[in-house]
């Protein structure tokens, strides 16, 4: 029996999308791709994932890569990127609905930076949510089991008794080997809800 709902962050609760978060700042095509591809290296995000690198560090770095002209915005864009994440179409719907009707418990489980970790009462859908596991307050990501063995241990959940949602193939296979139920998200909402209702009425 499902008892526990786990899901991912970005590309499934919300829309993680570095040029709408950057052009919201910046108009001029050629800036906005450059700042796009320096702001939301991966180089640094991985590391922010860790908890390996901090909010300023990342931004310092960022700027040695840039332009001089471009400095206040690249650090407007970064300080601001968690309050540009439109949630994903009828996924607040999806998670309300299944917890009135169904009585499941909603987890997190996010490779996600610590600043955001801080502010993370700033984001309404996560209102919902029982508790949240983010990546880099534990300095381990998924897919290694560790973060799993942390999920369980916080959450006090039975890894049988709960479905992860998440939309990277890594990750799942990463839940899956570990024992957790496991839907891969498309970004089709309406077929995430028929599938969840399926084996909640189960």
């Amino acid at each position: 029996m499902i008892k526990n709902i786990i899901f991912d962050f970005g590309q499934v609760l919300v829309k993680f999308d570095p040029e709408y978060m950057t052009e919201k700042y910046v108009t001029d095509f050629s800036d906005s791709k450059l700042l796009q591809k320096t702001v939301f290296d991966r180089i640094y995000w991985d590391k922010l994932d860790l908890g390996t690198i901090s909010d300023e560090e990342l931004i310092k770095e960022v700027c040695s890569r840039l332009p001089e002209r471009l400095h206040p915005v690249a650090e407007k864009i970064y300080k601001n990127w968690l309050y540009n994440l439109p949630e994903t179409d009828g996924i607040r719907e999806l998670i309300t609905g299944i917890k009135k009707k169904f009585g499941v418990k909603l987890f997190l489980l996010s490779n996600i930076s610590k600043s955001f970790s801080q502010h993370r009462n700033e984001i309404p859908i996560l209102s919902f949510f029982d508790k949240c596991i983010m990546s880099a307050d534990y300095g381990v990501v998924k897919p290694n089991k560790e973060i799993f063995d942390i999920l369980c241990s916080e959450c006090k959940i039975k890894k049988e008794e709960s479905i992860f949602i998440d939309d990277n193939p890594k990750n799942i296979a990463g839940a899956k080997n570990y024992g957790i139920n496991t839907y891969l998200f498309d970004g089709n909402t309406q077929a995430l809800k028929d599938y969840l209702f399926e084996i909640l009425e189960k």
